[in-house]
């Protein structure tokens, strides 16, 4: 980044190459649309663009990007709700990322075929993810799909590292009630 600030527009190429992906990933498990995810995404890195010459290494890049990202998805479901749109198709359509589900499996290192088993199990986990306060999802993504510590996360979501660590703890508890019965 700090090469961007000094008018590198290679690095920033390099920057969105290295961190696309999961920016987009971040904002579908938050908006569960593809399309809005990239949009929120490119809306990421253009406001990264245009204050790139007031950026101070303060933190990891990664924090302030996804301090970035995590305003531009309050903003965004701030704007929804005032809009209350009511989508057309209901259910996954090929367009859409992979799901919660299979992006656990594959960081928790399931066999194969252990996911084939477990299909219905990643449903209900995904749906119990999504009935977390945005607050609780947001901390929860941060920390296990993009393995940010509580500090990083704290950064990113104006908290302290002790409100992140009982936010994460309550969103837990709620999980763990939530699926109790199918684990």
């Amino acid at each position: 980044m700090l090469k961007v600030a000094a008018g590198d527009n290679s690095a920033f190429e390099e920057l969105v190459v290295r961190y696309q992906d999961r920016l987009v990933g971040f904002f579908f498990h938050l908006v569960h649309d593809r399309t809005t995810a990239e949009d929120l995404a490119q809306e990421a890195f253009l406001r990264v663009f245009r204050s790139r010459e007031r950026y101070e290494a303060t933190a990891r890049f990664s924090t302030w990007l996804f301090r970035i990202a995590h305003n531009l998805a309050s903003n965004q479901k701030r704007g929804a709700a005032r809009r209350r749109e009511i989508p057309l198709a209901s259910g996954n359509s090929a367009n859409d990322l992979p799901s919660l589900g299979q992006n656990l499996a594959e960081k928790s290192a399931l066999m194969p075929t252990r996911q084939l088993d477990s299909s219905e199990l990643r449903e209900v986990v995904r749906i119990a993810i999504d009935e977390l306060s945005e607050r609780q999802r947001t901390a929860v993504v941060l920390h296990k799909f993009e393995e940010m510590s509580y500090e990083e996360i704290g950064d990113v979501m104006g908290l302290g590292p002790v409100a992140v660590k009982s936010l994460i703890s309550r969103a837990r508890g709620k999980l763990k009630e939530a699926l109790e019965r199918f684990v």
